[in-house]
């Protein structure tokens, strides 16, 4: 069970690094540029937090909606940017919310704390 939540946090991590990188790769408006590198670098941290706090997972969630509405209401200068920020959000959003354990019928899982 530890490497399925380490695989499902590690593509938050991936995606929070990608965000972050993004912010540096082409040119973004003030506000979308310090939104990527500071929303890519928590989601980086939480998801990392995540695999042994697995209630962490759920700060990556609200980060992820963050990023989805600042995407669209923060001016930005390319469409790519808007773009890469929701797509984005959409990925970290559906990770976060894989939960720890799987549960399957008829069996008893235990749960992390």
């Amino acid at each position: 069970m530890q490497r399925r939540t380490a695989a499902v946090r590690g593509i938050n991590v991936a995606l929070g690094i990608w965000l972050f990188i993004s912010a540096f790769l082409w040119r973004h408006s003030q506000g979308q540029f310090t939104n990527a590198w500071v929303v890519g670098a928590l989601c980086v941290l939480f998801a990392l937090l995540a695999i042994w706090a697995p209630r962490a997972r759920y700060v990556s969630a609200l980060l992820a909606i963050w990023l989805f509405v600042s995407a669209w209401s923060i001016p930005a200068l390319s469409a790519w940017t808007v773009w890469n920020s929701a797509l984005v959000a959409i990925g970290i959003l559906i990770a976060s919310l894989v939960p720890a354990e799987v549960e399957v019928r008829g069996a008893r899982t235990v749960p992390r704390l």
